[in-house]
């Protein structure tokens, strides 16, 4: 579907992508545009619901958790406003409770991060009750583990103590872990 799936999108082709992350917002818009979509960001809950609230769009990619909130705030406006959007929520803490209270809000799909382009759009494109492909190349459970230590770490502003404690890991594993490179 990647490059092809401009006819599928529809006659909106609006896209709200909502992450305080700006490098992954920059590539993921530059992706999702060469796709087809129209886009708009927003780096905060506040932006993505002043644009949630003034221009509602057909697509909605959104963060989980954001510098000033929840992403489920923006979720929440989202389908007060349109009612049909198809919201993609991400999320770097893939947890049980989190997907169902984002389906149970309105979001179409669930992702983790780090999810790709062509991921979200197949989401995004599901039709009806009807799942996505699986990814054409899942992470291995080792680069899972890998990136699960790094958000931790950074959460703990490089705290080797902190996050070895918070992982209930040994400091010098965390160490020995933190030196290498991360797995494929």
């Amino acid at each position: 579907m990647a490059d092809g799936a401009i006819e599928d999108i529809g006659p909106d082709k609006t896209l709200l992508l909502v992450d305080d992350d700006e490098p992954f917002l920059r590539r993921m818009a530059k992706a999702m545009e060469k796709r087809g979509f129209e886009i708009e960001t927003a780096g905060s809950v506040a932006g993505g619901r002043a644009i949630a609230t003034a221009r509602p769009p057909a697509f909605a990619v959104v963060d989980l958790r954001l510098e000033d909130g929840n992403g489920l705030d923006v979720v929440e406006v989202l389908r007060e406003k349109r009612p049909d959007c198809r919201v993609v929520v991400l999320t770097g803490y893939g947890a049980i409770a989190t997907a169902v209270a984002a389906v149970k809000i309105g979001a179409t799909d669930y992702l983790s991060k780090p999810a790709d382009a062509t991921d979200i759009t197949n989401a995004l494109l599901a039709k009806g009750d009807e799942l996505p492909p699986p990814p054409e190349n899942p992470m291995s459970a080792d680069r899972v583990r890998w990136e699960h230590i790094q958000r931790v770490y950074e959460l703990c502003d490089r705290n080797v103590s902190e996050t070895a404690r918070r992982l209930n890991m040994h400091r010098r594993t965390l160490q020995r872990i933190l030196a290498k490179r991360s797995p494929r």
